[in-house]
């Protein structure tokens, strides 16, 4: 994986979690990396298995100079859409890391309005060691509470699908209709009148 041109300065990686599920929120992870570090096996959070995935969660928390997770709630994402809830998660992700950094690695191609010089890189998760670091980051951290929540609402299946749409979630839904963690903007042409 390429590592940030160091003229950049200190360089964290963002990346996101949750964008397509009916349910749960959106998460969003900064990770600034050591200068020439990078944890065997990385990659793109979506190309690595479950087992993988938790245990570079461990190894990058373990070895970044600073890391960060934050989330956007489903309410959040009801009253201000899916793509400025995920920038409203990234913004959170930036201002809870211990260090400051100069510039922003961002996966995709939209700007999130972070407040310092910021790089869209689309498919950069799988190009750049920060920010697959951070798509790893906000994967498991999401993952690891929508495994909560099936322990609150266990109808509904989530420590399977983790809130995405398959045909168990909207079986479920249309035997229990949705719960407090639902989506309720992304249900309208689904269920809701």
């Amino acid at each position: 994986m390429l590592a940030p041109d160091r003229e950049l300065g200190l360089v964290c990686g963002l990346d996101e979690a949750g964008r397509g599920p009916l349910a749960g929120p959106v998460c969003a992870a900064a990770v600034i990396l050591p200068e020439g570090w990078e944890p065997e096996g990385l990659n793109d959070s979506k190309k690595l298995s479950p087992q993988k995935r938790e245990a570079l969660y461990g190894e990058i928390t373990a070895g970044a100079l600073a890391w960060s997770v934050a989330f956007a709630s489903e309410k959040e994402i009801d009253e201000v859409n899916i793509l400025q809830a995920t920038f409203l998660a990234m913004r959170r992700a930036l201002e809870g890391l211990s260090v400051k950094p100069d510039f922003a690695l961002v996966d995709g191609n939209r700007d999130p309005g972070l407040g310092l010089p910021t790089r869209c890189e689309v498919k950069g998760d799988g190009r750049y060691a920060c920010i697959a670091a951070a798509s790893v980051l906000a994967k498991v951290s999401r993952d690891r509470l929508m495994d909560e929540y099936d322990g609150v609402y266990p109808q509904y299946g989530f420590l399977r699908h983790k809130g995405y749409p398959t045909k168990a979630h909207y079986e479920a839904l249309a035997e229990f209709g949705p719960c407090p963690i639902h989506r309720r903007s992304f249900l309208k042409k689904v269920l809701l009148p």
